[in-house]
């Protein structure tokens, strides 16, 4: 099959898997791609390509690591970074050394600078198939946010260990202090160079966006997807971690978006481009892991001394050993530091066994391992095979889908044991958010109505009748969503009265979702009848979506605070 046909089949496949994970609500989106690739590649006749680790790594992991580094809420990622740096390099460490000499014991025809490289590929966790699994299921907000750090930094670390224990491999050398300084030069150069490159972004955006304004947003747009392929290519070709760069590529870029709230227009694009090409990629991603199944799963056929139930032994080995890995470092080495964040109120949840078991099994393996293993050169030299590659590459597969299976069975069912916090602090946070906003516009409104009635005191009356009516609104919304008023839990006339206003207030939001889609009808209607044309339909259109986003948000929100659900 063509390329191009195979990039639009892998795409559209993604799409039409999304649309049936929503009706198989019991089976996690990655294995039902990984299935389904699987199934399209078995047959003699079927769909085949030839997997190109380096394209691969290219293409698919720095856009969605930068997308990571950018969304991850950067103040939990900061505040916990003591724990997420120990579970990224210590744990890599960790794992490398002693799951290498449990391989190399288990299987003694695989090399010890082998097993350390099969190691290093297991090493690094897939997020991605993580927040798939226990979207719904109750996993507390900060334990994902330091997953999700975890598997931002342990990528590189793995990629770079594996780097090691290869050259260990081809050239029979080893160094620790070499190994050492490497590293530090990769990691620390992968992150300055995205930093660079991500800051100098952020700044010729933001002198170009300051003399012509949102209109550039589209081009902004599609400049901010290209920077995490510039920023892997760059840091590759200085000779440092890619991945990093765009990581911090990704994270400099955030914080430079603090300070662009005037651009909406970009900040839409923005956020609907990067949504729409993290669901593309994340499941071309496990179609692609699927479609490489059969091949990797027929080399046990060159592996007759072993067997079939011999290496699926080694398989369940190998990866119960990585999870007893991961929970004994959790337990010795990371949860100290986590119950000093929760002391200091870091984190809401207590670091209990049940949270570390579901950390445990969180550590699912994912593309960055296929990728690695793929990317272990076939031959030392001219004559000289790489030894037990098929074996790696096999043994790493049968890792990835063992963690995804036993994460898919077990976080749902470790996390439904876990107790409800009183109140999600980010649910907290998002309220007193609106309260300070809330107030914020009343002043507004105060300030120009005086201005405006200073300057046009032939329409001071028309003007405050209008900031008469809008600083109700806001007053409406702020007794909606303070909590903290005495009046609110007392049963008293006070009390009744602000309960009352609230669910008018629910009732005023609902009946305007209702009008906003009789406005909306009529409008397709006047374009059915040929009274407008297509762009007037489209324009007028657009308003309407806009403002039903916000007040279905606002509705969200006023049914949670007067206790109806979201329904």
């Amino acid at each position: 099959m063509h390329t191009v046909e195979t990039v639009l089949l892998v795409l559209m496949l993604g799409a039409l898997t999304g649309i049936a994970a929503r009706y198989l609500r019991g089976i996690p989106l990655p294995l039902i791609q990984i299935a389904l690739g699987a199934l399209l590649s078995w047959p003699q006749r079927g769909l085949h390509i030839a997997f190109d680790p380096e394209l691969f790594l290219l293409l698919f992991i720095p856009p969605l690591l930068f997308a990571d580094g950018w969304r991850i809420p950067k103040r939990e990622f900061f505040a916990l970074y003591v724990p997420i740096l120990r579970l990224a390099l210590g744990l890599v460490l960790f794992t490398v050394l002693g799951l290498g000499y449990l391989i190399h014991w288990m299987i003694p025809e695989i090399p010890l600078t082998v097993a350390f490289a099969l190691a290093a590929v297991v090493s690094p966790t897939d997020a991605v198939a993580v927040s798939a699994i226990t979207r719904g299921l109750g996993m507390p907000a900060k334990t994902m946010h330091l997953l999700e750090g975890e598997s931002l930094l342990n990528d590189a670390s793995g990629l770079v260990a594996l780097k090691f224990a290869v050259a260990a491999t081809v050239t029979g050398v080893f160094s620790w202090a070499s190994v050492t300084r490497e590293f530090l030069w990769v990691a620390l150069g992968g992150l300055a160079v995205g930093a660079l490159l991500g800051w100098g972004f952020a700044y010729a955006r933001s002198v170009v966006t300051r003399r012509v304004g949102d209109v550039a947003a589209t081009q902004m747009v599609l400049l901010l997807i290209l920077l995490p392929f510039a920023a892997y290519i760059v840091g590759e070709r200085v000779g440092v971690s890619g991945i990093l760069a765009a990581v911090a590529a990704g994270i400099t870029t955030n914080f430079a978006d603090l300070n662009r709230s005037e651009f909406v227009a970009e900040r839409i694009q923005s956020e609907g481009a990067w949504t729409m090409i993290e669901s593309a990629f994340n499941g071309a991603i496990f179609l692609l892991l699927g479609l490489q199944l059969p091949s990797i799963l027929g080399s046990i056929d060159r592996h007759g001394e072993h067997g079939a139930w011999a290496m699926a032994g080694y398989v369940a080995a190998i990866s119960g050993a990585l999870l007893l890995l991961r929970w004994v470092w959790l337990s010795l080495a990371v949860r100290g530091s986590l119950l000093k964040a929760h002391l200091k109120g870091e984190i809401a949840e207590h670091p209990s066994w049940r949270l570390t078991l579901a950390t445990t099994l969180a550590g699912i393996r994912g593309a960055v391992t296929l990728a690695g293993a793929l990317s272990v050169p076939l031959m030392i030299d001219a004559q000289t095979p790489f030894p037990a590659r098929e074996l790696l590459v096999f043994l790493a597969t049968g890792t990835i889908l063992f963690t995804l299976v036993l994460g898919s069975v077990g976080l749902p069912l470790v996390l439904r044991r876990l107790p409800p916090p009183a109140e999600i602090p980010e649910a907290r946070e998002e309220r007193l958010a609106r309260l300070a906003a809330c107030r914020a516009a009343m002043a507004c409104v105060a300030r120009a109505s005086a201005d405006w009635v200073a300057s046009h005191p032939e329409d001071a009356a028309d003007y405050d009748e209008a900031a008469g009516q809008l600083t109700q609104d806001y007053r409406q919304r702020i007794d909606l969503l303070d909590d903290d008023d005495p009046h609110a839990v007392a049963n008293t006339p006070e009390a009744q009265a602000v309960r009352a206003r609230k669910r008018r207030y629910v009732a005023e939001l609902a009946l305007r979702l209702a009008c906003l889609k009789a406005e909306r009808d009529a409008l397709y209607a006047e374009r059915h009848a040929h009274r407008i044309n297509d762009e007037s339909l489209r324009s007028l259109v657009r308003e309407l979506d806009l403002s039903e986003i916000s007040l279905r948000k606002r509705l969200a929100a006023a049914r949670q605070a007067v206790g109806l659900g979201v329904g």
